[in-house]
């Protein structure tokens, strides 16, 4: 629909994250692009990345931009070249935007980001900050640091605002891929032999990212700067889980084995980096974030946790 003046276009507006945003009253009248209509959204246009001509139409009159749309992290890739694929969508499809988005005049330009631009993993207690340099370990976090990269470059020669969020693992309702196979796990019954993990992990729900991403719409400080975001309260693999459990009415069933065994069995069944992804600690500190902006995640983990089993049970 473009018989009607928009200052903010929402890409991605289909998808986990995008969906949320679209309930948020700053989004009510956001013109969303994309290949899929959002469910119960007024304004929407089809629009390809590729296509300058329909973006120079959408982006007329557009203030602010939020991309979210991505090809997202996939586990079991079967794509001949995954990179190709991955900078297709995240980086090439990324940096034509915002080159047509500089052109059309607008002011402000919001990336959806990943922090696996900065690594897969971090030591105990040893937190990713912004000072730490693009790092990325798999074709997915290398697509999204070049983007990041390319939009600098397009900031810095148009004078378009950069603003650039990287997220950790995102929940809450309708949430899938990895969290929704913790929630599944959890469900049933079954002895998991997790209680020996001693990591951390930061997560954030999507109703925090959502306040902060509406947040950064305005707010002077965020311009052409990066920002890590999480709930601001790290959990153990043991501790995620047990609060999974008693968020959806179930028993946490975990019990304390070597991790070795457990490293090894998993490993034997080829399944080393769902063994990884339970072991390892992933934190951020998002200090900055809070002093830059004047924010704290307004939403408590238990609650969105328990969002989590809306749409589940």
């Amino acid at each position: 629909m473009l018989n009607k003046k928009h200052k903010i276009l929402l890409t991605g507006g289909s998808g986990f994250l995008g969906s949320h945003l679209l309930k948020h009253e700053a989004f009510q009248e956001a013109l969303a692009i994309g290949r899929t209509h959002p469910i119960n959204h007024e304004y929407f246009a089809p629009t390809s990345f590729d296509s300058i001509d329909m973006l120079a139409k959408v982006l007329c009159d557009v203030e602010v931009v939020v991309h979210v749309a991505a090809r997202a992290h996939v586990m079991n890739e079967s794509a001949e070249r995954p990179l190709d694929e991955y900078r297709h969508i995240n980086t090439v499809g990324t940096l034509n935007l915002a080159k047509q988005a500089s052109l059309a005049g607008v002011k402000r330009f919001i990336f959806i980001s990943t922090i696996k631009v900065l690594g897969e993993k971090t030591e105990l207690d040893n937190p990713f900050t912004n000072n730490n340099n693009l790092d990325p370990k798999d074709d997915y976090g290398l697509s999204k640091a070049e983007a990041e990269i390319g939009l600098r470059t397009i900031g810095n020669n148009s004078g378009m605002d950069i603003v650039i969020i990287r997220p950790p693992l995102i929940y809450g309702a309708g949430v899938k891929g990895n969290f929704s196979s913790l929630l599944n796990m959890v469900r049933f019954p079954i002895p998991l032999p997790l209680g020996a993990i001693e990591n951390k992990r930061s997560l954030v729900s999507v109703e925090n990212l959502v306040d902060l991403i509406v947040t950064c719409l305005k707010h002077p400080n965020a311009k052409n700067k990066s920002f890590l975001v999480s709930d601001d309260r790290d959990l153990s693999t043991p501790e995620l889980l047990s609060m999974i459990a008693e968020a959806g009415g179930y028993k946490s069933w975990i019990f304390k084995c070597p991790q070795i065994f457990l490293a090894s069995f998993l490993g034997l069944l080829g399944k080393s980096a769902i063994y990884d992804r339970l072991h390892d600690s992933m934190q951020v500190n998002i200090d900055s974030t809070k002093s830059q902006l004047n924010w704290n995640p307004p939403f408590k983990v238990e609650d969105s946790l328990a969002s989590c089993w809306n749409m589940k049970n």
